[in-house]
């Protein structure tokens, strides 16, 4: 029976006392992430990407404790420190490190010795991401775990991915088009994901649920659905990152794959279903041109709790809560519990555009929160937007509560914020 360290392992080192070094066309650059060592060469690599690979490292090896194996395929593994850390630290029983740069070889190979200098858990192979997906689903080769770690809004690669991982297999998609979540380019969105995305106030959540609800059209094509474990986004790039589980059978349509409207006017959003389509108006006004529509997006949850208290347990029992660099994963994870609560909508406000219509200063957002909990809503802070809230009160009732806290004095201020 696999029994999951309570702390990964260090760094490996090589069965000889020789250096391994990469081709004369790389130079060196050695760095270390999370105690593992590696080299990243002369290969595209990014410090700021740490946090996925953070999520991906714990997510993979909760995988492998459930399931006792896990063969993961990273098809664009760049310098492959992903592929090893799945090696060092979740404990994959193989992987397939690709890159279609074949000058990247010799670092990646050199990194994955590290964790196995017998070459028996690894391969590295040098294809276009499709045509490898592909041949894996051709060759009935699937995978427990694909990391697609692509660039821009290209989606080309989801459907070969949903062929070649297992059913119930997990899926890590990325989308680095922040231009087009925010809606400046409808036609690229609707021709990448099946969905017309217009500018929203949340577009980076927009960015996210776009991910997904492309992810989820391609699977019912193959007669899947999937389950969004978490969702995450990075401001670097900006990076959307969606951790899917693919499952058998179709997704009812109707649910959670719909459309999203805001409303300039008095700022509240809300969804439509398919049925509803030529219906859509606001209850404020009939002001023709008020009422931005996106979609059809993904407008469930965005996070499973249960998968992500488990993570946050793996990261504790390892060690990365403790220092400073792991209380960035220790306070992020516990913003996306909090986010999983199903009563939120989506959608996060933003704390300026609440005092902006309000017109008044922006109160601090502990204030906030604090204020909307004590009047019974569900409120907490987004991952994605920092000065942001995610609620369940309309927006007309975040300014009234917003305008009677300015007017308060700074002991009621204080006496309320102590009772919250």
């Amino acid at each position: 029976m696999f029994y999951l360290p309570l702390k990964p392992t260090t760094p490996f080192t090589f069965l000889n006392s020789k250096t391994l070094t990469p081709p004369n066309c790389c130079k060196s650059q050695p760095q270390t992430e999370r105690g593992v060592s590696f080299d990243a060469g002369d290969t595209f690599f990014r410090h700021e990407s740490s946090t996925a690979r953070d999520l991906a490292v714990l997510s993979a090896a909760i995988y492998k404790k459930s399931h006792n194996e896990l063969r993961v395929l990273d098809a664009m593994c760049g310098c492959g420190i992903r592929s090893l850390r799945y090696l060092a630290e979740s404990g994959a029983d193989f992987v397939l490190a690709n890159d279609a740069n074949p000058d990247c070889g010799g670092v990646i190979a050199g990194n994955l010795e590290r964790a196995d200098a017998e070459k028996k858990r690894w391969v590295v192979k040098h294809l276009e991401a499709n045509r490898l997906l592909t041949e894996c689903y051709l060759e009935r080769d699937f995978f427990d775990f694909i990391d697609v770690d692509s660039f821009g809004s290209e989606s080309s690669y989801l459907r070969a991915a949903m062929s070649a991982v297992k059913l119930d297999g997990l899926l890590y998609v990325t989308s680095t088009d922040g231009y087009s979540s925010g809606g400046h380019r409808p036609q690229q969105t609707l021709a990448a994901y099946g969905a017309y995305v217009k500018h929203m106030p949340y577009s980076n959540e927009l960015g996210l649920r776009m991910l997904i609800g492309g992810a989820l059209r391609e699977a019912s094509v193959l007669g899947y659905h999937v389950v969004p474990l978490f969702s995450y986004y990075s401001y670097h790039g900006p990076v959307f990152r969606a951790m899917l589980q693919v499952r058998r059978g179709k997704f009812p349509i109707k649910r959670d794959y719909s459309f999203i409207s805001y409303c300039i006017q008095c700022g509240n959003s809300r969804g439509f279903s398919w049925d509803e389509l030529g219906q859509m108006r606001c209850s404020c006004n009939d002001i023709p041109g008020s009422l931005v529509v996106s979609g059809p997006l993904w407008t469930g949850p965005l996070h499973k709790a249960s998968f992500l208290t488990e993570m946050l347990e793996l990261a504790g029992k390892w060690g990365w809560t403790d220092d400073r660099t792991g209380k960035h994963i220790e306070t992020l994870l516990k913003v996306m519990i909090d986010e999983s609560d199903p009563v939120l909508p989506f959608g996060y406000i933003r704390v300026d555009e609440i005092a902006s219509r309000a017109k008044v200063n922006s109160p601090p957002l502990i204030s906030l929160l604090a204020t909307l909990h004590k009047e019974g809503y569900a409120a907490t802070r987004s991952h994605i937007a920092l000065n942001a809230i995610k609620t369940n009160c309309p927006m007309v009732e975040c300014v009234r509560l917003v305008k009677e806290f300015h007017s308060m004095s700074a002991d009621e201020k204080s006496h309320g914020l102590i009772e919250a």
